[in-house]
């Protein structure tokens, strides 16, 4: 029996419409194996150039109508869903700039020589694209980490099929996305089949399990991220799966930063914290922030700025429920206090709020370490501390993190050593990305981006953001001895493809 998907208004919790069924196995299966028959066509690097700034193209084009369907879906608003379409298109031509640069390729040639003891033999490496990818989309950035989202544009760079398990808070995006993508392979030339969408739970199950995928991506929570990366670690043969599942992203504020911008930090962190309803996935989650008359008035600036933020919908009901059981929780916590309390509004929406709690009941461990996992939506807990021993000890008890931020004052930031540098060190061990006097909110895409950190921020040490992400998606083969009628152009000695290479030794751009 067909298993309908809807799509659900979360403003109201309503079905929309009727968007496609539930994919069985047999579906999953004829996906699969209909990408893994395109990977002959996708291994032209020219082609998939061709692709992705057609698939830029087409999504332009269809700007107005995916806008509008995102929002419907997710109730982010024109405005971001705007920007994150620019921010999916911008990832789309930067990794067409990067194959047809060819660097990420690693070519390196090192020719036989014979005055070694013993004589080293003529070697040549490059990396190969693994296989089908299985993409599985973010709730929270509909376009920039779902279909046509960061994971699908660096497999296919990479030159990996993609089959995407739609999430089912946006499914009627998804498919307005993997129509314009399958519109681009047409115009490059390419099977349609490179890109494909199933929807369903069972789905995405049956994906990491087919003996065809070769690795996965993943943007979502710990819970489902880790079923789905011990399935894929289960498997006969073993897939690299790399997964972001989740983040506190701390806030370590120095005396002398709270004593000089007190108010700023607090205003800043207010807006950093409700960015996207709290549902960003680098939103800043614990701060810790001196007692003390300095430390007060960054509570008070803090407070100021959530009592006039308006309250707004979550992704879908889940989200909610669980956002709500979970400030609950926090907040029934001995020494737990609530200056702004994050609260169920009209209809579908929440309140922003925070919580306080002294950083010794942190430290210490016991029920308070529920303030030191993410709770998802607009929500914060502001730490206070004596002194920096009760920072480190904080720190000591954090997972690993997407990010790090740390606020220093002006003469700490000039010195370069002492107390701010040891605490940079301190974030450094916790977080793919380390900020100073910054929010983390809000990640640029850039070659030299990292989105990701120690488990359980990510399930790999790669990144899912900036050129290197396509890396994910390739394995390196080395070629020994091998006649140069035989090896890959990238490899020939008169280099035809003028990529960029290492020649015993030496730099070869």
């Amino acid at each position: 029996m067909a298993v309908p998907v809807w799509s659900v208004d979360p403003r109201t919790g309503k079905q929309r419409e009727r968007v496609a069924v539930e994919a069985t196995a047999a579906d999953v299966d004829a996906a699969v194996r209909a990408a893994h028959a395109a990977r002959g066509a996708l291994a032209d690097r020219t082609a998939r150039i061709a692709l992705l700034r057609a698939a830029a193209e087409e999504l332009e084009a269809a700007r107005e109508e995916v806008v509008a369907s995102a929002d419907a879906e997710t109730a982010l608003g024109p405005a971001r869903l705007n920007g994150e379409l620019g921010r999916t298109t911008y990832q789309l031509l930067a990794f067409a700039d990067e194959v047809a640069d060819g660097g990420f390729l690693d070519v390196v040639i090192d020719h036989a020589d014979t005055s070694l003891t013993p004589p080293r033999p003529d070697l040549r490496r490059y990396k190969v694209p693994l296989g089908v990818v299985a993409v599985y989309s973010a709730s929270n950035f509909p376009l920039a980490f779902s279909v046509p989202g960061g994971d699908t544009a660096s497999a296919l760079a990479a030159g990996c099929p993609v089959v995407v398990k739609a999430h089912p808070d946006h499914p009627a995006t998804s498919e307005l996305c993997v129509a314009a993508l399958r519109r681009a392979a047409a115009r490059a030339g390419l099977p349609e089949d490179v890109v494909t969408v199933v929807h369903g739970f069972d789905a995405g199950v049956e994906l990491v399990k087919h003996p065809l995928v070769a690795a996965a991506g993943f943007t979502g929570s710990i819970r489902g991220g880790r079923a789905l990366f011990d399935a894929a670690a289960a498997r006969p043969v073993p897939i690299p799966f790399h997964g972001e599942l989740g983040s506190l992203n701390p806030v370590v504020v120095t005396e002398e930063a709270a004593a000089e911008r007190a108010e700023r930090i607090g205003s800043g962190l207010a807006g950093s914290m409700t960015m996207g309803t709290g549902q960003f996935c680098t939103k800043p989650g614990l701060v810790l922030a001196p007692e003390g008359e300095a430390g007060d008035r960054l509570v008070e600036a803090l407070a100021g700025a959530l009592g006039e933020a308006a309250p707004g919908p979550l992704l879908d009901t889940r989200m909610r429920e669980a956002f709500l059981a979970g400030v609950r929780a926090r907040a029934e916590l001995e020494d737990v206090t609530a200056p702004v309390a994050a609260s169920a509004g009209e209809e579908q929406a929440v309140g922003a709020g925070f919580l306080t709690v002294p950083a010794g009941r942190l430290a210490a461990g016991g029920p308070h370490e529920l303030l030191l996992e993410e709770c998802f939506g607009p929500v914060t807990v502001v730490a206070r501390y004596r002194d920096t021993d009760e920072v480190g000890s904080v720190l000591s008890k954090l997972p690993g993190n997407l990010t790090a931020t740390l606020h220093l004052g002006t003469e700490e930031a000039d010195r370069g050593d002492g107390e701010a540098a040891r605490l940079l060190g301190e974030l450094t061990g916790l977080a793919g990305r380390v900020l100073v006097n910054g929010w983390p909110t809000g990640v640029a895409v850039a070659p030299a981006q990292h989105h990701g950190g120690p488990y359980p921020a990510t399930t790999s040490t790669s990144t899912s953001v900036g050129a290197t992400a396509v890396e994910r998606w390739l394995r390196p083969v080395a070629y020994q001895d091998t006649p140069e009628a035989l090896l890959p152009e990238e490899l020939r000695d008169d280099n035809p493809l003028g990529l960029p290479r290492r020649v015993d030794g030496r730099r070869e751009i």
